[in-house]
Formats: structure tokens, sequence, C-alpha cells
């Protein structure tokens, strides 16, 4: 198991290129914030919670230690949200999607996955009997609203959400429909994807998911 180690989490986190470029004195109290956090958090500090839990508290810990450090919020959260953001690359999976056999790949490998990489808090209904051009799935427990929620940092959650958006949101060929998110008020987060023989702009229009 990997050990919950505040700098080995931050180096696999999505700001392991931004965090070497703040301050010493900042990056020392991202550390000590995060060692509180995974004591207050330690029902999660599982296996299968591991990488999650290092964007959950990298980014709680960041967004904290820049506004103690005289940023404002609005400024927080912006440098923590756009790094995120920045460093996510949807190009493989684009790649991927402009193949035939992408939707059943993902029926397979995603289930798969989330058993794998999901720990404790976590819960998902599945859909075994889509047709062959849909792929749906609901997530109805989310650490993320679980430990964000009574923070009061539930924004940071939606941060979250939006990274599937930029993974998902311009796929080749496929459609992707969300409609709500634990993290944005709604009872679960429903994923839907749909197989178009065409690609945007030619027979099909795509959607505005959240």
């Amino acid at each position: 198991m990997k050990q919950y180690v505040p700098a080995q989490m931050v180096a696999i986190s999505r700001y392991q290129n931004y965090f070497p470029t703040l301050p010493e004195d900042i990056q020392r109290d991202v550390y000590a914030r995060m060692d509180e956090l995974l004591v207050e958090e330690r029902a999660y500090c599982d296996k299968g919670n591991y990488e999650h839990m290092a964007q959950i508290l990298t980014s709680i810990a960041l967004y904290e230690v820049l506004q103690a450090h005289g940023t404002s919020e609005e400024e927080a959260y912006r440098a923590v949200s756009e790094n995120m953001w920045a460093f996510l690359d949807p190009s493989g999976m684009q790649k991927l999607a402009r193949l035939r056999l992408f939707l059943p790949l993902m029926k397979k490998v995603v289930p798969f996955g989330f058993k794998h990489k999901s720990g404790t808090g976590w819960r998902y209904t599945w859909h075994r009997d889509d047709p062959k051009d849909r792929f749906h799935f609901e997530c109805n427990e989310c650490i993320y609203a679980k430990i964000l929620g009574p923070r009061g940092l539930m924004k940071l959650g939606a941060m979250c959400c939006h990274a599937d958006i930029i993974n998902y949101g311009s796929l080749p060929f496929t459609d992707f429909i969300r409609t709500q998110t634990l993290c944005q008020g709604g009872d679960h987060c429903d994923f839907l994807f749909v197989r178009h023989v065409t690609d945007a702009g030619d027979g099909w229009e795509r959607s505005a998911s959240i």
C-alpha cells in the first residue's frame, strides 16, 4: 500500500507541476496542513482512495494556505482550479474515442478501474443492459462530497467535477451527458456516453453537461 505522506501525495496529484513554483514557506505549510487533514480524514485513507485523497487533500491545503499567506479567496480558488485543469490532457482519451471499440472497452475498463481505485465511501450503480451505442452509470456516494461538504468547500468538489468535462466533453463521435453531480447539489452523479456515427457538427449536437 502506498504511504499517505504529503510530499508523495502532492507528487502524484494534478498540482505536481504547479507546486514546485510556490515559495518554500507555502510548500512547507501545505505539507503541514495535509498532515492535519490526514488525521481528520483518516477514515478514508485506505488503499483504494489513495489517488482521490491526493487530489482532495492537496486541493484543500493549497486553497487554505494560499489564503493564510495573504491571497484573496477568489485568487486562491483561481490558482487551485486553473492549475488543476491545466494539468489535464484529454488527447489520449480523444484518440481512443476514435476507435469503434471505444464504448465496449469503456464498459469493461471503467467498472474494473473504479472497483480497484475506489475505497471507503463510494457507491456506484452499473447498468449492464445498455445497447452498444450507450454506456451509463451513476455514482451514488462520493468521498469528494463527503469530505468537502462538511467543510463548506463544495466549490472545490465542483472544480473536480469539471475535470470530467475537460476529459470527456469533446470526445470525437461520443457525447458525454451529465445532468447533476453530488458536489453540485444533485442526489447522485450521472454519467452517460452516447456514440454517434458522425462527428460533432455533422448530424448531432453535443450536450451542455455539468
